[in-house]
């Protein structure tokens, strides 16, 4: 799902080249049962008490290893479906969980899933999302968890998240300090950025550390290169539509930049994702770098080009698809519609780009010369859906991420601020916007080489790498330190 792509890859999994990635829930063990949900009343606006309207926000619980005097933590959803799965895999946080008695919470984010603040998601409701929105949502749900459990000053909570809930983490824990003892904000982009070119240099330099070095890139750029003449007119369109399976056909320079963005989706979603431990689902993105790069290096497979055109192929069959959108036209009239049994609504790309047009930007452009996936995808490219399908300029984009940084502090987080992790990948190209350096003792960074996104959020596999495997044990001596002092 990217602004480009119209969904190729961010669709039920949410990986994408515009967002910051709704995390991909474990696998269940086998044989264990999901927890029921739970409704908790929300009031529509949390800061306007003239607005009388209200609606359910979904949570689920886990409270296996809770007694009355445990903690409590807080996963925080993001910008998809809150998965269950969560709370019963042996995922970092259910670990933490019976280490130190919590009980756990999942608690789903306004407007994505079954949380439907409004009747539709058309421009007059959208207008109730916002990531201070659903932190105040999480302060007051805190609040009846509490009262619901006869809950004391004892009961310290945590919050945890990873990818755009990991900088949620963050923000709860510098916004709303009483309630909440510590954060774990893995992989958080706590820096808006409109301009979001650094993310393909980061899979660029991944790429470059693979089995098949400089070449990788080498070829990808040949490729694009070679992809990027043919689309100058449309006298080459019938032959890329050929040669990637493009229905409808190309009838614009707008789509033929979707075409390219959707080819490097395939990089960026195996980059993001490198031997994450979710092979499980059985999608292509169990690719690792290393396999991207062989196909690529393939001279057996023909030219760079064809070899590009290969892998699009290959990805599509393991995507049950046989064609490749690559409609503008297509994807702003999928994004247009508001009903929540619309594709675009039910998968949550409405909602997160118009959180990034109106908070974020997060924009992965090739407006750099270190990538090699050449320069059609432009920040036009992507502030151009913003205005076709919520009528909001450039300028505004701009001046919304300035208000984010102002409101939030960026990557300027205070030095009073205490007991936030953040955990960083790497390989992952969300690191750029993430704190990847202690800030003081009671903000530290975990930079973890070799690993890609949210990977000390997953279940442990015999492959960890030694400093994925340092890092979970550090977060989890934090935790207990926090526990123990707040």
């Amino acid at each position: 799902m990217t602004a480009m792509s119209a969904l190729v890859v961010f669709v039920a999994i949410f990986c994408s080249f515009v967002t910051a990635v709704p995390l991909r829930g474990p696998p269940a063990p086998e044989g264990s049962d999901l927890p029921s949900p739970y409704w908790y009343q929300q009031p529509l606006d949390q800061f306007d008490p003239n607005v009388k309207a209200t609606w359910q926000q979904r949570y689920f619980v886990n409270a296996s290893y809770w007694t009355q005097t445990g903690p409590v933590f807080l996963m925080l959803g993001g910008e998809g479906p809150a998965n269950p799965t969560w709370l019963v895999a042996d995922t970092e946080i259910m670990l933490n969980a019976q280490k130190y008695g919590a009980m756990v919470i999942l608690l789903e984010h306004r407007y994505y899933g079954e949380s439907h603040p409004t009747d539709d998601t058309s421009l007059s409701n959208i207008k109730y999302l916002s990531s201070k929105q659903a932190l105040a949502d999480a302060a007051r749900f805190h609040d009846a968890i509490v009262a619901v459990y006869k809950m004391s000053s004892v009961n310290k909570w945590v919050v945890f998240g990873g990818s755009y809930s990991g900088a949620l983490s963050a923000w709860m824990r510098i916004l709303y300090p009483d309630i909440v003892a510590g954060a774990v904000a893995t992989s958080g982009p706590v820096l808006a950025e409109l301009n979001f070119y650094q993310y393909l240099e980061v899979v660029q330099s991944s790429l470059a550390v693979t089995t098949q070095g400089a070449q990788c890139n080498e070829n990808i750029l040949a490729a694009i290169t070679e992809l990027d003449k043919m689309l100058e007119d449309d006298h080459g369109w019938p032959l890329a539509d050929e040669q990637f399976f493009v229905d409808p056909p190309l009838q614009s320079m707008d789509d033929a930049r979707q075409l390219v963005g959707n080819l490097i989706d395939i990089f960026a979603d195996v980059v993001q994702y490198n031997k994450d431990n979710t092979a499980f689902e059985g999608r292509a993105n169990a690719f690792t770098t290393d396999d991207l790069c062989n196909f690529m290096c393939d001279a057996s497979k023909g030219t760079p080009l064809q070899r590009l055109a290969a892998l699009n192929a290959l990805f599509l069959k393991n995507g049950g698809q046989n064609t490749t959108d690559a409609s503008y036209k297509d994807l702003v009239e999928g994004m247009r519609m508001f009903n929540w049994s619309d594709p675009s609504v039910t998968s949550g790309e409405r909602q997160w780009y118009y959180q990034t047009c109106t908070e974020f930007g997060y924009f992965q452009t090739t407006d750099s010369d270190q990538q090699p996936f050449g320069d059609l995808v432009n920040l036009d490219s992507f502030t151009n859906v913003c205005y076709d399908v919520f009528n909001i300029t450039q300028s505004a984009v701009l001046q919304s991420v300035y208000n984010t940084n102002t409101y939030y502090g960026g990557k300027d987080i205070p030095t009073n601020v205490t007991n936030i992790v953040f955990p960083n990948g790497s390989i992952d190209p969300w690191h750029v916007l993430g704190i990847t350096q202690n800030i003081t003792a009671q903000l530290p960074a975990i930079f973890i080489n070799g690993t890609a996104h949210c990977a000390n959020m997953y279940p442990p596999s015999p492959s960890d790498l030694p400093g994925l495997k340092s890092a979970r044990i550090e977060i989890s001596a934090l935790i207990g330190t926090w526990l123990a002092t707040a």
